[in-house]
């Protein structure tokens, strides 16, 4: 069947329809026509939307679904439906299960568990067994399977030798590293920033010097070994000049911010709310607006919800005991697009894909259909009956977002609210 969207606002700078209004034929999962109005036959599915936008499939570099191991979080199917609602057609799955995804087989067991679900998933390798940081795991076999890049998630490697030789060894096959960077002498037992609100709140702070002081390192051995390094989810403005220099000296480094990082400061936690207990941990205004300034600027090349279903057993405790992390692609787009303008938000949901090199197929006749659908302008405050994963523990819950996703068009799929 062909599929007809109807008066679409197209963002896709590399389009000849980038900013205009156009009606898009899809037959066969391509894109047969774009035209300012398209007439077609009865057989055809009408897509129509208010303020209805396209732009290219946003892609989440860092997601966690919990299966296997851990379904009661989340399972791979119903977390790549979330995705598609959320306007995601792509997803990066982190290697934190049970079993670790640390050898070729559990690459293939998980990409097996999204076929036929419109959401391509691409597997993140754990760089060591069993995600211990002890012994490099089997990269060359995970990369022959479909693994786009190898780290150990929210884990640093403490072991410099073995970061050096993982950047050596991927070098031959063109593997890229991931490198989650916090001291763990330095974070010792905190729990959220250190500063005054942890003061204030009697809470262990984590200084944000045990995330820069690490990447410093991980920049020196990336200078020193070469190969490709992915610094995930920074949270300090040291962290992002550091990245800013190294990226001018040329090295080959990149980095992510999670959406929450650029929307939410240490603020909130003075209702001791586990919800916002995340890692890295929220920091002060000064180093959110300078995380702002990075995006724009481009020393951040992605933003990733760095979504984490938590069950509630890991959550209604204690803040000193609770689990990190927060659910995030229900609300990424709506809180992105409170503090930065729309064409950076699109941008920067959508350069994964070049990052980790895989398709990105532009808005043009002849193209395969990779689409984001979404309204810019819907104005909503994100309650629990939007969340569409098995776990609740949204930061974002209660707030006031604006722009909210339809869906998605992909692998000849359409899913829409």
């Amino acid at each position: 069947m062909k599929t007809l969207i109807k008066k679409a606002k197209i963002i896709d700078p590399e389009s000849a329809f980038h900013q205009k209004f156009a009606d898009v034929l899809i037959e066969n999962g391509s894109i047969q026509n774009i035209a300012s109005e398209i007439l077609t036959d009865s057989d055809v599915l009408l897509v129509e939307r208010e303020n209805l936008h396209l732009s290219r499939g946003w892609f989440d570099t860092s997601v966690g679904f919990g299966e296997p191991g851990f379904e009661q979080r989340e399972t791979i199917r119903n977390g790549c439906h979330a995705a598609a609602l959320s306007g995601f057609s792509a997803v990066a799955l982190q290697p934190n299960t049970q079993p670790v995804i640390d050898q070729q087989m559990m690459i293939t067991w998980v990409q097996n568990q999204a076929h036929n679900t419109a959401v391509d998933l691409y597997p993140i390798g754990a760089l060591t067994k069993e995600s211990a940081g002890k012994e490099l795991a089997e990269l060359y076999d995970m990369k022959k399977a479909g693994a786009i890049a190898f780290g150990d998630y929210q884990k640093d490697i403490s072991n410099s030798n073995l970061l050096k030789l993982a950047l050596q060894y991927t070098q031959d096959f063109g593997g890229q590293i991931i490198a989650f960077s916090q001291d763990q002498n330095l974070k010792g037992s905190g729990v959220v920033n250190e500063g005054i609100a942890s003061t204030r709140l009697g809470l262990k702070g984590i200084p944000s010097l045990a995330e820069e002081i690490q990447i410093a390192r991980n920049l020196f051995l990336l200078e020193y070994a070469g190969g490709k390094l992915h610094i995930p989810t920074i949270s300090s403005a040291t962290s992002a000049a550091l990245i800013k220099q190294a990226k001018a000296k040329g090295l080959s480094v990149s980095c992510s911010v999670s959406v929450a990082h650029l929307v939410l400061t240490d603020d909130v936690l003075d209702g001791f709310d586990t919800r916002f207990k995340l890692m890295p941990p929220l920091r002060s205004n000064a180093d959110r607006e300078e995380l702002m300034n990075s995006v724009l600027d481009g020393t951040i090349d992605v933003i990733t919800s760095d979504h984490q279903p938590i069950d509630i057993e890991g959550k209604k405790l204690e803040f000193d005991l609770a689990n990190y992390g927060s659910i995030g692609l229900e609300s990424a787009f709506g809180a992105l697009n409170t503090v930065l303008p729309l064409e950076i938000v699109i941008e920067k949901l959508t350069a994964g894909a070049k990052l980790f090199g895989v398709a990105s197929p532009s808005i043009n006749i002849g193209q395969k259909a990779n689409l984001s659908l979404f309204n810019p302008d819907f104005n909503w405050t994100f309650g629990e009956t939007d969340i569409l994963s098995k776990s609740k523990n949204a930061a974002f819950l209660n707030q006031s977002l604006k722009g909210k996703a339809y869906g998605i068009f992909n692998r000849n799929q359409l899913v829409t609210s």
